[in-house]
C-alpha cells in the first residue's frame, strides 16, 4: 500500500486542484464566451442520440487496441495477457476522469503492480512512451490536415512547441534505451552531484527500474509497431468523432476531425479539472466555428462527444474496480503518490 502524509502535501494537492478549476473554468469561459446557452441546450436536446451507441462501440475497440499496444511494450518484462491488462488500462482511463492531473496514469501503474508484480516504475515507463507517441500522432494528425486548411498563428506555434517536446522526449528515451551504459552515466553522474547521500540508493533503484520499462525501444521494428499501433488507435478514435456528428444538423470533411482530435488532445496536456473540462471543449469549439459551424452548434457537438468520451468509459471501469476488488482508498492512494511524488515503486 502506498502510504501518503496529512499537512504540506495535502495543501499542495489542494492548491493544484484549485488551479486546475480555475483553468477550467477560464477555458469553458474562452469556449462559450458569446452563445446563448439555451441555444446551445437545444442542439444537444435535438441531437439524434441513436448515434451515440456505434460511437461508444467504437471509442471500446481503441481502447482495446490500446490494451494491445501496451500488451506489446510490456513484453520484454513480462507477457501479460491482455484479458489481465484490460481492467487496468480502463480503471486508469477511469482515474483520468475522476482525478486531477492525468492520475490516472499513476493508478493503472498501481494496479498492474497489484495484479501482476510489475515495478510501478517500469510500467509508468511503457506510459510515458505511449503518451509520447500518443502525441506524435496528434501531430502528424495536424500535419495531414494543414493541406486543406490554412493554420493560424497560434496552432502554428502549438504545433511547433509539440514536435519540439515530442519529438525531443523519444530521441532522448530512444537513446537511454539503446545506450543502458550511456544512461547508467548520465543517471549515476546526476544522482552523484544533485542526491543527497542517503536518498542515492533508493533513486538509483528507482531509475534502473524505469530504463527497464524502456527495453522494448532498443528494436526498431517494436518501435514501428507501436508507431503504427498509436495512429490506428486515434485515426479509429476521430471515427468516434464522425459518428456523434452524424446526430447534428452540421458536415464538416473528416480531415477538420482529424485536425480536431489531435488539437483537443494536445490541449488535454493542460493542467485542469478531472476529465480535461473545458480545455477539450474551448479547443474543439473553436476549431468547428473556424470552419463554419455555428458556434450553439459545435458547443453542444463538443459538449456531447466529451460526455461520449467521459461517462462510458468511467462506468465500465467503476465495473472492474468492483470486479478486481480495487477500492477508492487504493485509487486515492495512487493519486496522491503521483501528486506528492511519494509511494513504493
Amino acid at each position: 500500500m502506498l502510504l501518503c502524509t496529512r499537512g504540506e502535501g495535502s495543501t499542495v494537492r489542494n492548491w493544484k486542484f484549485w488551479l486546475g478549476v480555475a483553468v477550467s473554468v477560464l477555458f469553458l469561459y474562452l469556449g462559450l464566451r458569446g452563445l446563448h446557452l439555451g441555444e446551445v441546450w437545444k442542439a444537444i436536446h435535438q441531437a439524434e442520440f441513436v448515434w451515440l451507441i456505434p460511437a461508444v462501440l467504437i471509442y471500446f475497440v481503441t481502447v482495446a487496441a490500446r490494451t494491445w499496444r501496451w500488451h506489446y511494450m510490456l513484453r520484454p518484462m513480462k507477457w501479460v495477457p491482455l484479458r489481465a491488462l484490460f481492467p487496468a488500462v480502463v480503471i486508469g482511463y477511469m482515474g483520468n476522469n475522476v482525478y486531477p492531473a492525468r492520475a490516472g496514469e499513476f493508478i493503472r501503474a498501481y494496479v498492474l503492480r497489484a495484479r501482476e508484480a510489475i515495478s510501478m516504475s517500469a510500467s509508468l515507463a511503457t506510459i510515458i512512451v505511449e503518451r509520447i507517441f500518443d502525441g506524435v500522432v496528434m501531430l502528424v494528425f495536424v500535419f495531414l490536415s494543414l493541406p486543406f486548411t490554412p493554420m493560424p498563428d497560434w496552432l502554428r506555434q502549438v504545433v511547433i512547441f509539440g514536435s519540439a517536446i515530442f519529438l525531443g522526449a523519444l530521441a532522448a528515451f530512444f537513446v537511454f534505451a539503446a545506450s543502458p551504459h550511456l544512461a547508467q552515466r548520465v543517471y549515476e553522474w546526476l544522482i552523484a552531484h544533485l542526491i543527497p547521500g542517503r536518498f542515492r540508493d533508493p533513486v538509483r533503484s528507482l531509475v534502473a527500474r524505469f530504463l527497464e520499462g524502456l527495453s522494448f525501444m532498443r528494436s526498431p521494428r517494436d518501435l514501428a509497431t507501436i508507431f503504427a499501433i498509436s495512429l490506428l488507435i486515434w485515426l479509429i478514435e476521430t471515427v468516434v468523432y464522425w459518428f456523434v456528428m452524424q446526430g447534428f444538423g452540421f458536415r464538416v470533411p473528416f480531415y477538420v476531425l482529424l485536425l480536431m482530435n489531435g488539437v483537443v488532445n494536445l490541449a488535454t496536456t493542460i493542467p485542469s479539472s478531472p476529465g480535461y473540462v473545458g480545455t477539450f471543449d474551448a479547443v474543439g469549439i473553436k476549431i468547428l466555428e473556424g470552419f463554419g459551424v455555428s458556434g450553439s452548434l459545435a458547443a453542444g457537438y463538443t459538449l456531447l462527444l466529451h460526455a461520449t468520451l467521459w461517462l462510458p468509459i468511467t462506468l465500465v471501469g467503476a465495473y472492474f474496480m468492483w470486479r478486481e476488488s480495487v477500492t477508492w482508498r487504493d485509487l486515492g492512494a495512487a493519486a496522491r503518490a503521483k501528486a506528492e511524488g511519494t509511494g513504493n515503486v
